[in-house]
């Protein structure tokens, strides 16, 4: 039997920030709270649509963390992992759902948050050929 995950608020980075167009679709009037929030030791890269977070120390990314209303929390998190093409343990993986602490920017508490960082073989990818996205804010990127 399989242990379900703690219900940690997400830290978005990219097409779930609010104005994006996957907010609306997957957010709204399901959360609880949004804060702009930074992750550090990760840097964006900019792929094909849509950003990836890959571990780099000493970089930056700027995000929102948002904390789910708690009965949406399960379905939530289905559909996330779902969006980020995300499976426990699947070497297909685009992403990896990981645990990180995030800061909060208002106040600057720490948070264990989900982030969905690139997988290995797409961050290796994305660190030899990939577009930095320099700031680490996919909203600044043009």
């Amino acid at each position: 039997m399989t242990t379900p995950p703690p219900p940690h608020p997400f830290f978005v980075y990219g097409t779930l920030r609010p104005g994006e167009p996957n907010h609306d679709l997957f957010l709204r009037g399901r959360t609880h709270s949004e804060e702009r929030a930074r992750l550090h030791g990760a840097a964006l890269y900019d792929g094909p649509g849509y950003p990836y977070a890959v571990e780099a120390p000493g970089a930056v990314i700027v995000g929102e963390l948002v904390t789910a209303h708690p009965e949406a929390y399960p379905q939530l998190l289905r559909e996330l992992d779902r969006l980020e093409e995300y499976a426990p343990g699947d070497p297909r993986n685009l992403y990896e759902r990981v645990e990180r602490r995030v800061v909060r920017e208002a106040d600057g508490t720490v948070v264990r948050a989900w982030v969905y960082l690139a997988a290995p073989t797409v961050a290796a990818g994305l660190r030899t050929h990939g577009k930095l996205i320099e700031g680490g804010d996919w909203l600044n990127r043009r």
